[in-house]
């Protein structure tokens, strides 16, 4: 099968860890190990979060005055690159040395008039205490939002609407290549007036790019590893139930959190309802046994 497997945050970066790339290498370590058989048996593209990496990124920038800080779409690019190159590695030390790799930047084309862009919804960056995020919030011009117990920086995310890079990204794959792409979200990018492509000050939601992908590379089932084991119906009451396999039209019935299931959700039902595939969300851990519809969440038409 063609498998696209999109990393949560959580396969780069736990909540509350320190940013550093130690820490980040010991967990695409762990997401290595749960990736290699899946990648032994099948042809297998990885898509991934970006949202700590960006943030810290931005931070790194207003810290040198003497330029103006980077936007968010070289940012974006330079996680990619970044992260990808750790994957790369991790997983290449788990597979056969003839096995080859590649990691794209991959460029995302986001439209000017998305309402998004007056809306922003999309946390990057560490978290902070509401105080702190309200006085850098003030100091930076950002818009803040209440993330748990605590607040993040959200920026626009508008939906992808094209990936300019699907076509080298299918070749590669059809040499036997495994290919890390659209890194948290893709690159953002849009047209001016002209036919001029530019870089857009967002962060594309990486589930709703991960399952443009899958779509547009005809993938036979997308999963989106977390660090849950599902989606739960009545999440965070007592009579919580794991919902494991699933039809559009149950998933229907329920209402999921913009900011924990919900896109996750949205891009599952729509690749599902798009192409006849299947759709899994679940946790990294579980993989072999989500791709066997064993376990996690899985979604058929």
């Amino acid at each position: 099968m063609r498998i696209v497997v999109a990393l949560g945050g959580n396969a780069l970066l736990k909540r509350g860890q320190p940013m550093t790339a130690e820490v980040q290498r010991e967990n695409v370590q762990v997401a290595a190990r749960a990736l290699a058989p899946i990648a032994l048996d099948h042809e297998l593209v990885i898509s991934h979060g970006n949202g700590p990496q960006v943030g810290l990124l931005a931070l790194q920038a207003d810290a040198f005055t003497e330029v103006e800080p980077y936007p968010l779409d070289v940012l974006g690019a330079q996680t990619e690159g970044m992260i990808g190159y750790m994957i790369e590695q991790e997983l290449g030390n788990l597979m056969p040395y003839e096995q080859p790799f590649a990691t794209i930047l991959t460029m995302v084309e986001v439209d000017p008039r998305d309402p998004a862009f007056d809306n922003p919804t999309k946390p990057i960056g560490p978290v902070y205490e509401k105080e702190e995020a309200t006085q850098l919030a003030e100091q930076r011009g950002w818009t803040i939002a209440k993330d748990g117990k605590k607040w993040r920086r959200v920026v626009p995310s508008p939906k992808p609407q094209h990936i300019f890079e699907i076509r080298p990204i299918r070749w590669l794959i059809e040499h036997g290549v495994i290919v890390i792409c659209t890194g948290g979200g893709g690159i953002p990018t849009m047209y001016k007036p002209g036919r001029i492509l530019q870089g857009a000050e967002v962060v594309i939601d990486k589930d709703l790019a991960s399952e443009l992908l899958a779509r547009e590379l005809e993938a036979d089932m997308i999963i989106m590893a977390t660090d849950v084991d599902g989606v739960y119906a009545k999440w965070g009451e007592p009579d919580a139930e794991l919902l494991h396999k699933v039809t559009l039209q149950e998933l229907a019935s329920y209402n999921f959190a913009v900011g924990s299931m919900g896109p996750k959700v949205e891009a599952a039902c729509n690749f599902v309802e798009e192409t006849g595939g299947r759709a899994a969300i679940g946790s990294l851990a579980d993989l072999e046994m989500i791709v066997a519809g064993k376990a996690g969440t899985i979604i058929s038409p």
